[in-house]
C-alpha cells in the first residue's frame, strides 16, 4: 500500500476554487443577476473604494456586507480592541479575537480576507482626527459611519462636504436605529439635521442603555446597500433620514431639504475640520491620567448624568464634579464637559472610555 499517496489524496481539496464557485466570475452570480447591478455594475463595485470609520457593531456589519458584495478596496479604521462583550453584536469577531485582545481593525482584516481574498482590506488601528482625516480619505469613493460619537461624525461631515465625497451616517442604541445618505451639493448634510452637537452626557450610549443585535443588522443592511448605490452611481438613494425601532416595530422616514444657513453645506464653515488637532485631549504629565475635552465644549447636567451611570459603576457627585469608577478606571466629569480619566496615559483609550460612558 502506498501510504504517502493515500495521505496526499486525503489532504487534497475536494474541489478547486473554480469548482467551488469561489472565483470572481461565479461568486457574485446571484448579485449580478439583480438587474440594477448586472455584470457591469459588479465590475464597478470591484473598482470601488470605501472607508469604514469604526469597526464595532455597525462597522462590522458594513464591512462584512461590502466585502461579500465584492467592493474592491475597504479601509477600516478603528481605535479599540476586541472584548468579550462585543461578541453579542459585532459579527466579524469571535472568542479567540477577544482572548488575544486583537485590535478590531486587525481582527476585521483577518476575517474579511478569509471571506474574500480578491479584495484589499487596509486596516488602520487609529482614531480618526483632524490630523489624519485627509490621508484616510485619500482615494476614497464613499464613506460609511460606524462610529459611536458625534464629534467624529461632524468631522466626517465637514471633510466629506468640503471634498464632495458621499457618505452614509448611521447610528444604533437600544432598539433604535437611524440612517441618512448624504450627497454633498445634492442632499442635506448632517448639520442640516443636527446643527449643534448634542451636549456631553445627554445622549444614551450602548454601554448605558444597551443595544440589540437586530437593529444593528437592520441599519447596517440599509446603510451598506446605500453605499452600493453610491458606488454604482444609482440615483435611487434613500431620501432624508430613516428612524427605526425594532422593539416597537415603528419605522419613519423624514425628507429634509438642504438648509441655506447650514454651517457646513450652506455657509462653508467647517469648524470641526478647522479645529486644532490637539483640542480633543491631553495626557496629564506624571498623573497616569488623560484629560478629554469635547470639541465645542458644552454644559453637563451632573445630576442627570449620575442617574444614567448609576447602573454601570460606582458614582459620586457633589454638584461641582461627578466621579465614576468602572473597568478599573476613574472618570471625573466637570460641568463644562471636561473629564479626567485616571488609570491610563493613552489618549485613544481615554477617548473610548469618554465616548462609552459620557457620550461625545
Amino acid at each position: 500500500m502506498d501510504t504517502s499517496q493515500t495521505l496526499d489524496e486525503a489532504n487534497r481539496p475536494l474541489r478547486d476554487e473554480s469548482d467551488a464557485g469561489i472565483m470572481p466570475e461565479s461568486r457574485y452570480a446571484r448579485q449580478s443577476l439583480f438587474a440594477p447591478i448586472g455584470q457591469e455594475g459588479q465590475r464597478r463595485l470591484g473598482a470601488g473604494r470605501a472607508l469604514i470609520v469604526g469597526c464595532g457593531a455597525l462597522g462590522t456589519v458594513l464591512a462584512n456586507n461590502l466585502a461579500r458584495a465584492g467592493v474592491g478596496f475597504l479601509r477600516v479604521v478603528d481605535r479599540d480592541y476586541v472584548e468579550g462583550n462585543n461578541l453579542q453584536r459585532q459579527i466579524l469577531f469571535d472568542e479567540s479575537d477577544a482572548l488575544r485582545g486583537l485590535p478590531k481593525a486587525i481582527a476585521a482584516r483577518e476575517r474579511l480576507t478569509a471571506v474574500n481574498h480578491f479584495i484589499t482590506v487596509d486596516a488602520r488601528v487609529t482614531d480618526l482626527t483632524v490630523d489624519n482625516v485627509d490621508e484616510l480619505l485619500d482615494g476614497i469613493d464613499v464613506v460609511l459611519d460606524g462610529t459611536d460619537n458625534f464629534e467624529t461624525r461632524y468631522l466626517l461631515n465637514d471633510v466629506c462636504v468640503k471634498a464632495g465625497i458621499p457618505w452614509v451616517y448611521s447610528g444604533v442604541v437600544a432598539a433604535h436605529g437611524v440612517s441618512m445618505t448624504i450627497r454633498p451639493g445634492v442632499s442635506a448634510c448632517l448639520r442640516c439635521v443636527f446643527p449643534d452637537r448634542p451636549l456631553p452626557g445627554t445622549s444614551p450610549t450602548c454601554d448605558t442603555v444597551g443595544v440589540l443585535n437586530g437593529v444593528v443588522g437592520l441599519i447596517g443592511g440599509i446603510a451598506s446597500t446605500e453605499a452600493l448605490k453610491l458606488l454604482l452611481g444609482d440615483e435611487r438613494v434613500a431620501p432624508g433620514i430613516l428612524w427605526a425601532d425594532v422593539w416597537a416595530n415603528t419605522f419613519e422616514r423624514i425628507e429634509i431639504p438642504r438648509q441655506a444657513d447650514c454651517p457646513a453645506c450652506g455657509r462653508g464653515d467647517y469648524e470641526f475640520l478647522d479645529s486644532l488637532g490637539d483640542e480633543g485631549g491631553a495626557v496629564l504629565c506624571g498623573r497616569d491620567a488623560v484629560q478629554v475635552r469635547p470639541l465645542g465644549g458644552g454644559a453637563v447636567d451632573l445630576a442627570e448624568l449620575a442617574e444614567r451611570l448609576a447602573s454601570v459603576g460606582e458614582v459620586a457627585s457633589n454638584g461641582f464634579l461627578l466621579r465614576l469608577r468602572a473597568e478599573g478606571h476613574e472618570l471625573t466629569v466637570f460641568p463644562d464637559g471636561r473629564a479626567i480619566i485616571k488609570g491610563t496615559h493613552d489618549l485613544t483609550e481615554a477617548r473610548v472610555l469618554y465616548a462609552r460612558y459620557i457620550g461625545m
